[in-house]
C-alpha cells in the first residue's frame, strides 16, 4: 500500500472515479435480479405453486449467485496476486455482462418448462463467479493507488460506487413500474433492465481501459516479491485471525445490504400491500443516503480509526433500523424519511474494506480479502434471504431482529479492533 503522506492528486481522483463508475455498472448487473423477484417468480415457476414458495425459490436462485462467489473470487484473486490486479479487474466485467444479457433473452416457464428456472440458476451462478472477483479486486485496486492515510476514503468511495449500482437498479425498476402496466411488465418489459445491464457491462469494460496497474503490485513485481507458493495456502496458514475478522465484518455488511436495501422493497409490497413504484421510490432515496453514508464512513475511519467507527456506526445502525421497521408497520406514511435514515446508517459498510485491506500483507492481500469476503458472503449473504423469508411467515419484524442482532456483532468487532490497536501501540 502507498506509504507517502501526500494529498490525493488528480490521478488518484481519476482512478477512484473510473473504478467506482465501472463498479456501479457491474454491480447493477448483479443486483437487478432482486428488484424483479415477484415477476420472475410468476414467470419462471409453475403457476399453481403457492406464492410464498415461489418467493422462497426465487430468492434461492438469487442466493445462488452468492454461493458461487467464493470459487470465482478465489480463482481471480489467485491470478490477481500473481499476474496483476488490473487484469482480473477487467476480466470480471465480461463474466458479468454476458449472463446478464442472456437473462434478458431467456424464455420463461411457459415456453421451456422446468428448464427455464434451471437456466436462470446457471446464469445466476456465472454472475456470482464474476462479482466474486470484482468487489475484493476493486477494494484492493483503489487502496493500493492512494496514500495510506486516505485508504478509508478510497474504500468508502469505491463502496459508494457499488451502492450506486444498487441505486441504478432501483431507478430502473422504478422507471419500469411507472412506465408500464403490470401486464406489460409481465409480458416483456421485465427484460429491459437485464438487456440494459448487458450493455452496461461492456461500457464498464471500456472505462477500465484507462486504469493503470497499482504501484504496490508493480513494486512487488519489480522486486520479485510475489507469492512463492499458492497464495491461499499462505493466507490460511499465517493469517487466520485476519480471515476470521474479515468474515465477521462481511456478515455485518451482508445483513445491512441484503436485508435493508435489497429485500425491503419486496417486503413492503408483501407486508403492507404498497405499490411497487412507491417502495422502489423509497428504496432509491435510501440508496442515495447509503451512497453518501459510505463516503462519510470512509472519511471518519481515516480520522478516528476502525474501533470507534464500528462501535458508533453499528450502534447507530441497530437503533435506526429498529425504528424504521417498527415505524413503517405502524404508520406507512413515515416510509420515505425513515428509510432514508436507515440507508444512511447502512453506510457503515463503507468502512468494512478499510479493515480488510489492512488485515493482509500486499503479497496475498487480494487472495486473503477475496477468500474471507466471498466465503462469508456465500454463507451469510446467500442464506439471509431464505432465512428471513421463512422467518417472516411467523414474525413481521424478522428483518429488524436480524439486522439488530448483527449490529451488536458490529459493536463487539469495534471493541476488538480498539483492543488490538491499543495492544499494538504499547
Amino acid at each position: 500500500m502507498a506509504v507517502s503522506n501526500r494529498p490525493l492528486n488528480r490521478q488518484d481522483f481519476k482512478t477512484l472515479a473510473l473504478a467506482a463508475l465501472g463498479g456501479a455498472l457491474e454491480f447493477y448487473d448483479f443486483i437487478i435480479f432482486v428488484f424483479f423477484t415477484v415477476v420472475i417468480g410468476e414467470l419462471f415457476f409453475p403457476p399453481d405453486m403457492p406464492d410464498w414458495l415461489k418467493q422462497v425459490q426465487t430468492f434461492g436462485i438469487f442466493a445462488a449467485g452468492y454461493l458461487a462467489r467464493p470459487l470465482g473470487g478465489i480463482i481471480m484473486a489467485h491470478f490477481g496476486d500473481l499476474l496483476g490486479r488490473k487484469r482480473m479487474f477487467t476480466l470480471s466485467i465480461i463474466l458479468m455482462a454476458l449472463p446478464t444479457l442472456a437473462m434478458g433473452l431467456l424464455p420463461t416457464y411457459a415456453t421451456l418448462g422446468i428448464a427455464a428456472p434451471v437456466a436462470l440458476l446457471a446464469l445466476r451462478i456465472l454472475q456470482g463467479a464474476a462479482i466474486g472477483g470484482e468487489v475484493p479486486g476493486a477494494w484492493v485496486f483503489v487502496s493500493e493507488h492512494v496514500p495510506a492515510q486516505r485508504t478509508g476514503f478510497a474504500c468508502g468511495t469505491l463502496t459508494s460506487g457499488l451502492t450506486a449500482g444498487i441505486l441504478l437498479g432501483s431507478l430502473m425498476a422504478t422507471a419500469i413500474n411507472t412506465s408500464f402496466s403490470a401486464e406489460e411488465i409481465r409480458a416483456w418489459a421485465w427484460r429491459i433492465p437485464f438487456i440494459t445491464g448487458g450493455i452496461f457491462g461492456f461500457v464498464a469494460m471500456y472505462l477500465r481501459r484507462w486504469l493503470h496497474e497499482t504501484p504496490v503490485f508493480q513494486e512487488m513485481q519489480e522486486r520479485k516479491h510475489l507469492a512463492a507458493e499458492l497464495p491461499l495456502k499462505k493466507v490460511l496458514r499465517e493469517h487466520k485471525s485476519a480471515v476470521l475478522m474479515s468474515m465477521a465484518l462481511t456478515w455485518l455488511l451482508s445483513a445491512a445490504i441484503v436485508v435493508v436495501i435489497l429485500m425491503t422493497p419486496a417486503y413492503l409490497q408483501k407486508q403492507l400491500g404498497l405499490a411497487a413504484a412507491v417502495t422502489l421510490k423509497a428504496n432509491s432515496i435510501a440508496t442515495i443516503a447509503l451512497t453518501i453514508g459510505c463516503i462519510l464512513a470512509g472519511r471518519i475511519i481515516d480520522s478516528l480509526g476502525a474501533g470507534w467507527t464500528f462501535i458508533a456506526g453499528s450502534s447507530l445502525l441497530g437503533g435506526v433500523v429498529w425504528h424504521f421497521y417498527n415505524g413503517v408497520l405502524a404508520d406507512p406514511s413515515t416510509l420515505y424519511l425513515n428509510y432514508a435514515l436507515a440507508g444512511l446508517a447502512v453506510g457503515i459498510v463503507g468502512a468494512v474494506p478499510y479493515v480488510m485491506v489492512n488485515a493482509f500483507p500486499a503479497v496475498v492481500r487480494f487472495t486473503g480479502l477475496s477468500f474471507s469476503y466471498n466465503v462469508a458472503y456465500a454463507i451469510f449473504g446467500g442464506l439471509t434471504p431464505l432465512m428471513v423469508s421463512l422467518w417472516l411467515k411467523t414474525e413481521r419484524l424478522a428483518p429488524a431482529y436480524y439486522v439488530c442482532s448483527l449490529s451488536i456483532l458490529g459493536v463487539l468487532i469495534g471493541f476488538t479492533l480498539l483492543w488490538q490497536q491499543r495492544r499494538q501501540s504499547r
